[in-house]
Formats: structure tokens, C-alpha cells, sequence
């Protein structure tokens, strides 16, 4: 089997830096995979990888490498399901662990607000706001912990 690797799927990701930490603590592979440049430590621990700016590529690289020695970093819960069923492990950048048993939720929860959105004129807030300190402890914690049990799983 494959090494642990951590995937972070970086175009919009506010947790790279923190990412970055864990993985250099850990000493575990980091691929940033994105579809335009993305500024990252020099480190031999962690690359880049630019796709294409088609529809989904990023989605498709990290999903066509994920696997159960895989960690993947990301808030979006199609690449979430599609990571979970190749046997990886995923992280949103708030922390949250998705798997078998919330992602079907997750996957319904976000078509009844796709649905929502199509329905009906929504205001436009210009976002989510910005990470607390508390959000980035707990995903902190949610990092490490996954990878203090695939590195003890895997020994």
C-alpha cells in the first residue's frame, strides 16, 4: 500500500497554513491541487499541483488518487462522497469529519439548498466570514488526530 498522503483541495481552502503545519509535524506528503498558482512552503514534504481550470479537475485529481492512506482537505461534499468511497479520509476545513455514516445527509442537505438557491432570489452576503481562532484550533485538532490513527493503524 501507498504512503499516507495528505491531498488539499486549495482553491478556496482558509486551512492550507494550518495544513502545512500538521503535515511538516507529522512528516506526511502534501499535494495542494488547485487550478491556478498557489504559494507554498519550500519543503520536500509538500508540492503543487495546477489542473486545468475545466469543470471539476481539481475534484477528478484528488478523487482519481485517494485511497485508504489518503487524508483529503475540503468543503466540497460531492468530492467528500467520492474521497469516502475510494476508502479515504476527509476533513472540512472546519474540522468536521465526513464519512459513510453523514455524508448521504451532507449530499441531501446540499441539494435541497441547491434547489433553494434555484427557487428563489437569495441576498448575496459576499461569503462566509472569517475563520475564528476557534475554527482553526478545532481543525487543528481533527488533522492530527486522523493522522496520529492512520499512522498508528498503518504501522
Amino acid at each position: 500500500m501507498t504512503d499516507l498522503t495528505l491531498y488539499i483541495d486549495a482553491d478556496a481552502c482558509p486551512v492550507r497554513d494550518e495544513c502545512y503545519k500538521v503535515a511538516e509535524r507529522h512528516g506526511v506528503p502534501t499535494v495542494v491541487v488547485a487550478n491556478s498558482f498557489i504559494r507554498i512552503p519550500q519543503s520536500p514534504l509538500i508540492s503543487r499541483q495546477i489542473v486545468s481550470d475545466s469543470f471539476d479537475a481539481a475534484d477528478d485529481y484528488i478523487a482519481e488518487r485517494a485511497n485508504a492512506r489518503s487524508v483529503v482537505i475540503t468543503a466540497d461534499i460531492p468530492l467528500a462522497d467520492r474521497c469516502i468511497k475510494a476508502g479515504a479520509q476527509v476533513l472540512s476545513p472546519t474540522g468536521k469529519a465526513f464519512d459513510e455514516n453523514n455524508i448521504g445527509s451532507a449530499l441531501a442537505t446540499r441539494a435541497i439548498m441547491n434547489d433553494l438557491r434555484a427557487g428563489a432570489e437569495m441576498p448575496t452576503f459576499g461569503g462566509p466570514p472569517p475563520f475564528t481562532h476557534r475554527e482553526r484550533s478545532a481543525f487543528l485538532q481533527s488533522l492530527h488526530t486522523v493522522l496520529e490513527r492512520l499512522k498508528r493503524e498503518h504501522k
